[in-house]
Formats: structure tokens, sequence, C-alpha cells
């Protein structure tokens, strides 16, 4: 059993699931000041107090997965990331101090409002920029990080940054469309047109700019037979993104919501067909970083109990707040 490969699809299926679950959440930080009363502040916050710490146990599961599991991936792939890493944690931190100190001021509470937006954006774009560093490849050398302090700053990368910021305002907005009672939800239907629309002229042109500037993701994507059954991705994509804005023309924001993450699970298939079998992209593979067999096994052994706990928790505290909000309730 290619026990490296299980725990390759555990790490990946890990930070999908932050990325999807965190998204919205960030994404509403991203909204923050377009609301139109200090009324409709809180009832964005409220529509995620009860789910946006526990979002975060993705992360944590993720990063500490591959730090246990794959230690040289860790040790090579953290230096090309320390700055932008750093930043999306102060990001996160300020965010999780804004939200419990926004509501227990009220002279100050200006402060903890463009405090959330502001973290919200530096973690949004931070990621997106990680992302982007991966995508172009980590310069290795003897089995260690090679590249310079500013090789995560790219064209590449903060073109990355600018599309995960449009994904996750999307979701954000889909979110907040289910969430708030309907005199402050309608107006979100455009905002996640609008940003929808942004997204997907971003994934096409990361999909055309990635096989270009990278002869081994060209060659990935596009040798024959490749290029037949790795189609199913772009057909399956243009199919969400058809239901996506059909949903939202009809006033179907679950169905928004569950096309737009759809996108996401795509993305990230996209990811893991231009990247395959390499974990520190495109210089050393998954086999290569992982750790020795009988680490995998013992801590699979955790995981396959750990893992269903944590999803069971989410999906109840999903099910348990589920609905829109109503005026005055809420955390406080």
């Amino acid at each position: 059993m290619d026990y490296a490969l299980i725990w390759y699809a555990l790490i990946g299926l890990a930070v999908l699931i932050y990325v999807v679950l965190d998204g919205f959440d960030l994404g509403i930080g991203v909204l923050f000041p377009s609301a139109h009363s200090d009324n409709e502040r809180d009832m964005m916050m409220n529509s995620v107090a009860p789910v946006w710490d526990g979002n975060e146990t993705w992360l944590v599961l993720g990063g500490g997965g591959l730090f246990a599991v794959f230690p040289l991936a860790y040790a090579v792939v953290m230096p090309a990331l320390y700055a932008p890493l750093i930043i999306m944690l102060l990001g996160l931190i300020l965010r999780g101090v804004s939200f419990e100190y926004r509501f227990r001021t009220k002279r100050g509470k200006f402060l903890w409002d463009a405090a959330f937006f502001l973290g919200s954006l530096m973690a949004t774009l931070t990621q997106g920029m990680m992302l982007g560093t991966l995508l172009q490849g980590i310069t290795v050398e003897g089995r260690a990080y090679a590249g310079g302090w500013f090789d995560w700053l790219s064209p590449f990368s903060l073109f990355c940054a600018f599309g995960l910021l449009c994904a996750y305002t999307l979701l954000g907005a889909c979110w907040l469309i289910m969430k708030l009672p309907d005199d402050l939800s309608g107006r979100y239907y455009a905002i996640a047109k609008r940003w929808g629309l942004m997204m997907i002229a971003c994934i096409v042109i990361a999909s055309a700019w990635l096989p270009l500037s990278n002869a081994l993701v060209f060659e990935r994507w596009f040798s024959f037979p490749n290029v037949i059954l790795f189609l199913i991705i772009p057909l399956a994509a243009g199919l969400c993104v058809w239901q996506l804005f059909a949903s939202l023309l009809k006033h179907k924001p679950l169905r928004a919501y569950l096309f737009a993450i759809a996108l996401f699970v795509l993305s990230a298939l996209g990811f893991g067909v231009s990247t395959f079998p390499y974990l520190v992209p495109f210089a050393l593979t998954y086999t290569e970083v992982a750790a020795p067999d009988s680490s995998l096994k013992f801590l699979l052994v955790g995981a396959v109990i750990l893992l269903p706990m944590i999803i069971a928790y989410s999906a109840y505290s999903y099910w348990v707040f589920r609905g829109k909000l109503k005026h005055g309730e809420g955390y406080h």
C-alpha cells in the first residue's frame, strides 16, 4: 500500500476543505466595507460566528500534517513562503481579535471593522500568492530551497492573489444571500455575479498562463491521450459556470453556493493534474519527501479516527445554525 500517496490525498483534501470553508468568511470580511449600515455588518459577522473558528481547524490539519508526514517538503517550502505565511497568520490573528472586540465596544467599533476587513484582505491575498508561487515552481538544489527572499512576489503570484480574492468574495456573497434576511440579501445577487465574472476570467487566464510558461505543465495537459482524458475538467467547469449564473438569476442561493464550491473543487483537480506527483513543484515528488512508512501508518491510524469526528462536529454545527438570520439575533 502506498501510504505516502494516501497522505498526499489527505493533505490535499484538508487544504481544499479549508479553502472552501474559510473562503466564504474571508470573503465576508472583504465585503465588510460595502455594508450599508452597522446593523448589516453585525449580521454579516453573526452569520459566521458559530463556524468561523472551526473552519480554521482544517488549516491546522493541513499545516501540521505536512510537517509530520512530509517533513522534507515542509523544510523546503516554508523558507520559500515565510513572508506571505507570516502576513497570512497576522491577518488571521487580526480577524480573530477584531471579531471578539467589535461586539464589546461602541466608540471604537469602526477600528475593529477596519481590522476585520484588513485581516481578511491580508489572509486572502497572501494565500493567493502562495498558491501562485507553488504553481510556478520552487527553486531547489540539493534537497533544499535555493531561491531568493522574494521569489513569492511575481506577476503570476500577484495575479493568483487577485483571482483568489475574486473567488472568496463570490463565496462570501453567496453565503450572505443564504444567511441574511431578505431585506438585506437582495443586493448581494449583483455582487456575486460581478465577482463571479471576474473569478471566471481569472481562471481562464491562469489556465492559459501556466501551461504556456511551464513546458512540463503544457505536456501534461496537451499531450495525447491526456488532452482527451483531462478535457472533462474544463467541460465540467463550463457546466458549473452555467449553473452558477443560472442559479443567481433564478434566485436560488444554495444552488449558486454549491456550484461555486464545485468550481473550487475543479480548480483543485486542475492544480493536482498540473503538479502531480510533485509535492514541491516541480522539484521533489511526494515519495521523495515522505516520512518512513512506519510513521505514515501510525499517523494514518489517528487520522482515520479523528477525521470523521472533525467532519461530524463541523457538519453538526452547520446543521444546527442553518437557515436565515433574523434581525436582533446572533453573537453579542
